[in-house]
């Protein structure tokens, strides 16, 4: 569904990405993981078109999207939720949703049934409709996030950190709704610092390191991969900028893939 090959791209000048390389199949969850500075928010950036990447190619459905703008990436069916909280706050819930079908705005017919759509996938839009969104909680913010790009039906969704700043209640309650859209169709494809909630979530998982993809498999063999385990999965799940970088080559003797 979607490839990533040897993308180069960076910020004034500079190379965050070094080549990566992913894909991301249809139907999956995947979730890329790795220290603070290893290039995983960015790698989002260049697929929904927030940053023009410098090299490489970057295909959905075969199509090249990258350096395409971001209007163009949202019609292809690519939504990105970002990592800060990014609704009104002195709007409602509803009406937060409702911004998300800027694009079909002028359809009211189908803005009326993606809402219902949403509505039915996601209750919390109902339940606090009326609700300003600047009195929910942090969980409770980011399902509304969610249900906002789910009014352009995307096929592929980017979640940058849904974790972030949330309680366990609010934690259980995304990673609820992340299932549920990926037992609907749709692929997703996420950065997490928190390691052992996002491969418990994924079907496979990227290890980052240095701008370059270091391990890709199956999310249960990146789990198990026994350095991963020692280090990141032990004691504390999240990353930080001191860890020290997962192996380059992955299980002992074999090379990394992507």
């Amino acid at each position: 569904m979607l490839q990533l090959k040897a993308v180069v791209a960076g910020y004034g000048g500079g190379s965050v990405l070094q080549g990566v390389d992913l894909v991301c199949a249809k139907g999956t969850v995947t979730c890329v993981v790795g220290p603070n500075g290893a290039g995983k928010s960015t790698v989002l950036r260049v697929i929904s078109g927030l940053l023009a990447p410098a090299e490489g190619e970057i295909r959905m459905d075969g199509e090249p999207i990258g350096g395409r703008p971001p209007d163009e990436i949202l019609r292809r069916g690519i939504a990105q939720v970002p990592q800060s909280h990014a609704l009104f706050p002195a709007m409602s819930v509803r009406e937060n949703v409702l911004m998300g079908g800027y694009l079909i705005r002028k359809d009211h017919r189908l803005l009326r049934e993606r809402l219902d759509q949403v509505m039915d996938r996601i209750p919390l839009v109902v339940e606090r409709a009326r609700d300003h969104a600047g009195n929910l909680s942090g969980g409770q913010r980011r399902m509304v996030e969610i249900a906002r790009c789910l009014m352009l039906d995307p096929r592929l969704i980017l979640l940058d950190e849904p974790s972030l700043g949330l309680d366990p209640r609010g934690l259980a309650g995304v990673a609820e709704v992340i299932r549920r859209l990926n037992e609907a169709g749709t692929t997703v494809l996420l950065v997490e610092q928190n390691v052992r909630l996002g491969l418990a979530l994924a079907t496979h998982g990227v290890v980052m390191e240095g701008g370059r993809v270091r391990l890709a498999g199956t999310a249960a063999a990146v789990r198990d991969n026994p350095e991963i385990a020692s280090l990141y999965l032990g004691g504390e799940t999240r990353w930080t900028s001191e860890s020290p970088p997962p192996s380059r080559t992955g299980r002992p003797g074999s090379p990394p893939t992507a």
